[in-house]
Parts: structure tokens; C-alpha cells; sequence
């Protein structure tokens, strides 16, 4: 098992989020049917990505609470078509090296 970085985590959670607003316990159920990461390593990967102005936050009444939902701001998208763009580059590297057929 490879180690997820922070710089990948916060990708992952932008692009679940891209895909519609969500909430804490989602994302992390999401994450972790892809990859092994506890539930305490997500929530400070959502605050910080929320205090940079990646994400945004609204409260939702569900079964007589308010629940907290995460939606992508403009710069969390553009964060993410760079993440997108490194994790390509970054990919092709690696197989480049990891794939038997390799020519380096």
C-alpha cells in the first residue's frame, strides 16, 4: 500500500465535491472505498481546504439536525484542473518506470 500525500487527498475531495455538494461523512465513506485513510486524517483536509477558499460550507436540516455540506468554489475548480494536470504528469512518470513494458 502506497502513502496517500495531503496534496492528493485534497484532490480527491475536490472531485467529489465537483461532482455535487456533499457532506463530511459522504466524502469520507467516498475516500475510503478508493483508498485507506481514517476519518480523522479527512476532516482537517475539509477545514483547510475550506480555509483556503477551495470549499464553502452550508447547513441542511436531515432527521432533525442540521447537517454540513462542502461545495467547490471557483478556486477549488481551478485547484483541481491542476491537480488533474500534475497527477497525469506525475502518472506517466511512475509508469514509465513501473510498467513492465517500460522503455525508459
Amino acid at each position: 500500500m502506497f502513502p496517500i500525500s495531503a496534496a492528493l487527498l485534497d484532490a480527491m475531495v475536490l472531485a467529489l465535491v465537483e461532482q455535487a455538494p456533499t457532506y463530511g461523512y459522504k466524502i469520507t465513506q467516498d475516500i475510503q472505498n478508493a483508498v485507506h485513510v481514517s476519518e480523522s486524517t479527512l476532516y482537517p483536509v475539509l477545514r483547510r481546504l475550506q480555509k483556503s477558499g477551495a470549499l464553502e460550507t452550508f447547513d441542511r436540516a436531515f432527521d432533525g439536525r442540521n447537517r454540513r455540506y462542502y461545495q467547490i468554489t471557483d478556486l477549488g475548480r481551478a485547484m483541481l484542473v491542476q491537480y488533474r494536470k500534475d497527477w497525469t504528469d506525475h502518472k506517466l512518470q511512475i509508469d514509465r518506470i513501473l510498467k513492465e513494458d517500460a522503455e525508459l
